[in-house]
């Protein structure tokens, strides 16, 4: 030890007896120096200089001799303390790095104050306490002789220890700390070292929890001269479940049941320990009901009966199931929830095409998206109900076998489509917007949740229609007529061209077989020509009735017009046949037109067929 340090170090009990022994001595030394000074002084003016050296001296010797002191009650203390020495010590002083103790000789120690902090940081000694110590080799900065309680402890239970060790039995410890690698732990006084490997049959993420906590271990490697102790508590999990699936095993067979502990979830299951070794429950075999994950019914710890349905003993698979200790609900379904019934229920799932009700837990019925409401305009369930909804329905059909139950929301309320006759008859005039528009033609909604359709067909008597937006749009208030109604197929047809009177029945009541009548070619056909003969009305000229007087073709193209005579009609059909070859035998109306105008300037008189029909002969003889 420096000067410097022994200067500067604590006081110790020690060194306050040595500074009172030198304190008491130094007044002696001081006149006995004084007193041998005294002879050799001198007359001269330079006699009395020697004195304060000699003081200085007399200093430094006190000093040396104070250290000498010291040193030789350190050495007394040390020899006294051997290695392996177990001690009593009583506690002086608690400092934020040692403990500083009273181990009965002249020379204090100290031990470092993390031998008596909990797992928490706090110290548990106090002051006055007595502990057993050994001592440690070397001292601390300030002189003390490093001490150690814990090795002090293994050596004391060291004995127990290497027993347990030899027998492999399991001791009591203590959780301490969480260091690099493990935890520190206290078996009997002793500080040991768990391995985080060895601490769980699975790896423990969170070490930090397991502080404080009393656990058994097993020693499995000890080093008495390091004083190194290493334990597992895996080791002991491991035979402990060992014995426990071999008991397990021995009652273990399909159908019985047994009490496990929820021990792992999966999105497709639960895993549960039946006591050494683990089963599957799956998650179709929970509930009778639908279970959107595992937890919605177990958790882990939970404790649960289960009933084993399958078990294979080579590869030790153990399939599990908890609805099936239960009766299945569906055995007696038709029964419970015959046709017709009202049932309430709540809505726990919803779909593009409808919404599943449990009625009971595992009996869950569908409410399709048609039976929904009587209108064909909802786009989605969710517009009319929603997940958590308690509703009322009615029971359409129950199929036990494939689990199956349909609902109807609309059947609570009268059926419009029933009524529908006495409310629109055929024929009657209806109003209405038009919701929608198609290829085929136009729904028009005549009254909440009744749409009738129009046909292109029945847009006009007189347009060849193509597409609805030829005529309409959507959002039009037009007029129709009822023309037939369908309550089963939820069906209504409209026209809307028969508010107009028919052309064809028009130009039907004004003609007649033998009728030469004027006509515009509108398109060709391999066979024939279609020819337009009235406002909307069209004829057919056939390929053989197209030739002239002399029997030659006449070419004709669309937009050309000529007259036809008629040869065909046929009302039901709305067909028309046409002649241009038959028209040569038979006057014009411009040949009509041409008689009548002179004779009727000439006399004033209306001309007779008798005498029209001899002018015409008479032109032909000319010509």
């Amino acid at each position: 030890m420096s000067f410097e340090e022994t200067h500067n170090a604590p006081t110790t009990q020690t060194q306050e007896v040595a500074a009172n022994e030198q304190s008491e001595t130094k007044p002696a030394e001081q006149h006995e120096v004084h007193e041998a000074a005294q002879p050799e002084q001198t007359s001269t003016a330079e006699a009395p200089a020697p004195a304060p050296r000699a003081e200085k001296e007399s200093s430094m010797e006190d000093f040396a001799a104070a250290l000498e002191s010291f040193e030789q009650e350190q050495a007394q203390t040390e020899a006294a303390l051997n290695e392996d020495q177990v001690v009593t010590a009583r506690v002086l002083n608690i400092t934020p790095q040692y403990i500083v103790v009273d181990v009965g000789y002249k020379s204090e120690g100290a031990i470092p104050v993390s031998e008596f902090t909990d797992h928490e940081g706090n110290v548990t000694l106090k002051r006055g306490d007595e502990i057993s110590v050994m001592r440690e080799p070397g001292q601390t900065e300030e002189g003390y002789i490093h001490l150690s309680h814990q090795k002090a402890q293994r050596l004391r239970a060291w004995d127990e220890i290497e027993k347990a060790f030899n027998d492999k039995a399991a001791v009591k410890a203590k959780v301490i700390d969480r260091i690099k690698g493990g935890l520190t732990v206290d078996i009997l006084g002793a500080r040991a070292f768990l391995p985080g490997s060895q601490v769980d049959l699975r790896p423990v993420r969170n070490l930090d929890g397991m502080k404080g906590h009393d656990i058994e271990v097993r020693i499995i490697k000890l080093n008495k001269k390091r004083g190194n102790i290493v334990a597992s508590r895996k080791q002991l999990l491991e035979e402990e479940q060992a014995e426990k699936r071999g008991k397990t095993l021995e009652n273990l067979h399909e159908e019985s049941i047994l009490t496990g502990t929820v021990k792992n979830l999966t999105d497709y299951g639960a895993f549960v320990d039946l006591g050494g070794i683990d089963g599957l429950l799956h998650i179709t075999d929970m509930s009778w009901g639908r279970l959107t994950h595992p937890r919605d019914l177990v958790q882990v710890g939970d404790q649960i009966q289960v009933k084993v349905l399958k078990f294979d003993k080579d590869k030790q698979r153990v399939s599990l199931g908890f609805k099936q200790l239960t009766p299945d609900p569906w055995l007696d379904a038709a029964e419970r929830y015959p046709i017709g019934a009202h049932v309430r229920g709540r809505v726990i799932s919803v779909t593009d095409y409808g919404a599943f009700i449990e009625l009971e837990q595992g009996i869950e019925g569908l409410v399709h998206v048609s039976e929904m409401t009587w209108s064909k305009r909802m786009k989605h369930p969710s517009k009319m109900v929603n997940v958590g909804d308690q509703v009322e329905a009615v029971v359409l059909n129950v199929n036990p076998t494939e689990r199956r139950i349909s609902l109807g929301l609309k059947q609570l309320e009268a059926n419009p489509w029933e009524s529908l006759h006495d409310k629109f008859p055929v024929g009657a005039v209806v109003e209405g917007k038009v919701r929608n528009l198609t290829d085929f033609g136009a729904f028009i909604e005549i009254e909440d949740g009744i749409d009738g359709l129009v046909h292109v067909s029945n847009l006009s008597w007189t347009k060849r229609v193509k597409h609805p937006s030829e005529v309409l749009k959507k959002g039009d208030r037009v007029k129709a007529i009822v023309l037939a109604i369908e309550p089963d197929q939820r069906r209504l047809s409209l026209g809307v061209k028969q508010l107009q009177p028919d052309v064809w029945d028009t130009f039907f009541d004004q003609h007649r077989v033998g009728d030469v009548i004027h006509g515009k070619v509108l398109r060709l056909a391999s066979f024939g020509a279609f020819v337009e003969i009235a406002d909307g009305v069209e004829g057919l000229c056939h390929n053989s009735e197209a030739v002239d007087a002399q029997g030659a073709p006449i070419k004709l193209e669309p937009g050309q017009e000529h007259e036809f005579k008629i040869i065909k009609m046929n009302p039901a059909e709305k067909k028309v046949g046409l002649s241009i070859r038959a028209v040569g035998d038979e006057a014009t109306r411009a040949d009509v037109e041409s008689y009548k105008a002179p004779a009727a300037s000439s006399s004033g008189t209306g001309s007779t067929i008798g005498e029209f029909m001899s002018w015409k002969r008479a032109s032909n003889e000319n010509n």
